[in-house]
Parts: C-alpha cells; structure tokens; sequence
C-alpha cells in the first residue's frame, strides 16, 4: 500500500481539482498544495460524521491524499449518468451492490480491482454482490440486513414477545396499539423504504411458488414471466397491514422522523437496516433492541432475513492515473485491520471481510449475524432488479400504491413494462 502512496504522491505534483455536478469547488486545506484531492460520492446519508471520521483517519495516515465528499442520497442515477458523459465521474463511488456495479463495469466506468489486496480480506459469499463477467470490480464494505428492529423495554412492558410468523405479528400489533403505542415507525415522505419493503415481501413470496430469485430475475430479463408470478393478493395485503400499522401522520415522515419515533418510544418497531438503529441509538442512548426477519409466512421456518451486501466502493477509471492511485490506496487501507476497525466503530456498519467480530456490537447485530447463520437469507434482490425498475417502478409504485394513488395492478404492470423496455435499451 505505501508503495502505491508514494506513487500517488509523485504523479500528483502540480494536480489541482476541478469539481463538476452537485459538488461546489472546495479549496485544498493549506499545506496541500501539490496534494492530489479526491472527490468520493456517496449515497448513504445516515451517519455522514462517521464516515467524515473514516476519511480524516486515512488522510492522517496518508498526508498526500485529501478527500472531499459529495452526497447525492436518493435517485442519483441521473447526476452519476450526466457526470459519465462528461468523463467526469467523481474518483471514487459508493455504489449499490449487483446491478449498479454490472451497470457501470459493462460501461467501462469502473477499473477492475480483482488483482487489488483489499479483494484477497473479502468473503467469498460477498463476491458475486461486486461482480461482472468473473472479475470483482467494487470492495464489498458492509453486509446489512432489513428486518424489524423492536424495542424490548416496550414488548417487555406490554408482555408479548418477538414475533416468529405472520399471524403471531398480528397479534402483536394488536396488542400495541391496545396499550397505546404505534406499531411501526413511519416512513412515506421518502421512496427508498417502501422501495426495500415490497421487493422484501416480495422476494420471500417466491418461496412459496419455488423459483429462486436468480430464477425469477433471469425470467424477467427473458420476459418469461411477470412481477406477479407470486400471490399478488398476499403481497399487497401485506402491504396494506404495514400502512395500518403505521403512524397516522406517516405521509409526513421520512427517515429522521421514523428514527425519533422509534427513539422516543412512540412506536414500537421500524422496519429498517442496522443504519437506522445507529441513529435511533443517538437520539436514545439507553434504547435496547433487538432484530428479527419481517414474517411473512405462518410457517416460522420459511422466515428469514433479507439480507446482502449493501454498499461498495468503486474506482472510477474516468479518473486521471495519479488519481486512480491515491484512490486504490483508499480502498486498500478500508479492508486493513485499521481500516475495518474505523469502518465497524465509526459507521457501524459490518464489513464482510475475513476474521470480522461482532459480538463487541451486541444486541441488534449478533441477532442479525445468529440468524444467517443458522437459517441463512434471502438475497437483496432489489439489487439486481434493472437500476430505473428499482429506482422508479418500485420505489415510486410502494409509495403511490399505499398513498392510495396507483392500484395493485397498476404498480405490476409498470414494474412488468419497465423491466421490459430496460432489457431492450
């Protein structure tokens, strides 16, 4: 790694950066000059002092690196293509894993980090999540799950335990709103968790009908079969339980105000990822909770986690060659010791590398990481949907649907037509 810092640093005399997009210029810190400057683009807007601290760290510990960030938390597809057709992609990206890292990497915007030694810490169950034609092209950085994250001081008060199937979630929300408590943390101001919710359901829903979601995404692509291959019905009632169960004002709440009501201890439960609880935890540093699969079947067995490898980092190889170098070096220093360590405690977000030990998390996190193991997971198949399928027909299709503004059918079909028209681009 120092080997390529030094080279980095030699090649980068006289470098001045020039920002393009959503990022205003910003002027190197004094005593940079003849630095090479960065810009990384980033998407999880949740914890953003953590990662600030995971930069300043490598910056410390690389003083001819600096790093300035851009955040573009929903929908930036359409800033990341404006960027590439101007060859101007920021050096390194945060990336959703599957989809938009074939996206890219069949573009050619991205360089092939296969041979780096950051790839030789990752699990090889994280592999397939960053790549494309047999060849890693993005650091697999943290492996979440979405589930139902519960307050146990709340069940423990009103005397029910943690739900195992469908019918016992039922009556747990029953129970709650007995006793004058939310059920679910809202969030519809946004798309993005409505978004992860019905490919959630949905995902699970293909167990029943036997079709893997490999199977069923190479269907699609094929135009073989049809988003409503599985009990529709099911799909949507389940949807509409959640919406029932929600705050009444949840048109209103995005994710700030779920994590306040959570933490507050108005509403019982959210249906989130481990990012969530770490925000919840700083409005409410004494709330104790726990994790568990959303159950969608009354067979406990057939519920489990839906749960991958979320974000990555990617190198873009629109970047000059001196800046590609300082930015492997960051992405080589993320998979060291060091930097898995910062990652864990500054973001906490579990990284899917060799050796990695959660227990010090406690908690929510040792139930996510005992739960895979035991029963294992369903795979993020949002990931590997087509990146507008996601972005638009689901995302927008949750929320318009459970905002009573677009029909069940209507939501398939569209998610049927884009899909389609997205193969034949």
């Amino acid at each position: 790694m120092k080997k390529i810092v030094v080279k980095a640093c030699a090649l980068a005399a006289g470098v001045v950066l020039s920002l393009t997009g959503c990022q205003k210029k910003a002027p190197a810190p004094d005593g940079a000059s003849g630095a090479v400057v960065l810009e990384m683009y980033y998407y999880k807007q949740e914890n953003q002092e953590g990662l600030k601290n995971i930069i300043r760290a490598f910056e410390r510990a690389n003083p001819g690196i600096t790093i300035n960030t851009l955040i573009i938390p929903n929908d930036a597809d359409a800033a990341m293509s404006a960027r590439a057709a101007q060859g101007a992609l920021p050096d390194i990206l945060q990336m959703q894993s599957y989809s938009r890292i074939r996206e890219y990497a069949s573009k050619g915007y991205l360089l092939d980090l296969s041979d780096q030694p950051a790839m030789e810490r990752a699990l090889p169950s994280a592999l397939p999540a960053v790549s494309w034609n047999g060849r890693q092209y993005a650091l697999p950085m943290d492996y979440a799950g979405i589930g139902i994250i519960y307050n146990k001081a709340i069940f423990n008060a009103v005397g029910i335990t943690p739900p195992t199937t469908y019918r016992e979630l039922i009556a747990v929300c029953e129970k709650l709103e007995d006793a004058g408590i939310v059920p679910f943390a809202a969030l519809l101001k946004e798309n993005w968790s409505v978004g992860h919710f019905i490919t959630l359901v949905h995902t699970a829903l293909l167990k029943e009908k036997n079709v893997t979601p490999d199977a069923f995404i190479a269907s699609m692509a094929a135009g073989t079969t049809s988003y409503g291959v599985v009990d529709s019905a099911k799909l949507f009632s389940v949807m509409d339980f959640y919406h029932e169960n929600m705050n009444p004002n949840a048109a209103e709440m995005g994710g700030g105000e779920q994590q306040q009501s959570f933490a507050k201890g108005e509403a019982a439960m959210m249906v989130q990822g481990l990012w969530s609880y770490v925000d919840a935890q700083k409005l409410n540093p004494t709330l104790d909770a726990g994790f568990i699969p959303f159950p969608v079947y009354n067979d406990a067995a057939m519920n489990t986690f839906y749960a991958d490898v979320d974000s990555t980092f990617g190198v873009s190889s629109q970047s000059s060659p001196e800046k590609q170098a300082a930015a492997l070096a960051f992405i080589n220093w993320l998979a060291t010791a060091d930097g898995a360590a910062l990652w864990m405690n500054e973001y906490k977000l579990i990284p899917p590398f060799a050796g990695v030990d959660v227990s010090s998390f406690g908690g929510p996190y040792v139930d996510l990481m005992t739960s895979v193991e035991e029963q294992g997971a369903l795979p993020w198949a949002f990931s590997q949907y087509p990146s507008d399928v996601f972005e638009d027909a689901c995302k927008n299709g949750a929320q318009q649907y459970l905002m009573k503004r677009r029909s069940a059918a209507d939501v398939i079909r569209r998610i049927d037509e884009q899909w389609a028209a997205s193969v034949h681009k």
